[in-house]
């Protein structure tokens, strides 16, 4: 597998935390020099290793908002 290079450009939040340290993450990333995009996943205490995740636009992640503000919950 080719290395992945990514910058944590911002950290947006912390959603949960693991037994074994690692947290749910909400941050802004530009992965391989690209623009910045958000992204979901658990990472370890010094954000070196990550899970598998998933990565949404600004409009993607508006949507989700809106979705889930529609929610009963």
């Amino acid at each position: 597998m080719a290395n992945i290079k990514y910058e944590i450009q911002e950290k947006v939040g912390i959603i949960s935390e693991g037994a074994k340290g690692w947290k749910k993450e909400l941050n802004l990333i530009s992965w391989n020099g690209r623009d910045p995009k958000y992204d979901l996943r658990d990472w370890d205490e010094n954000n070196e290793k990550m899970g598998k995740g998933i990565t949404l636009s600004k409009d993607e992640l508006v949507q989700l908002r809106e979705i889930l503000n529609g929610m009963n919950l």
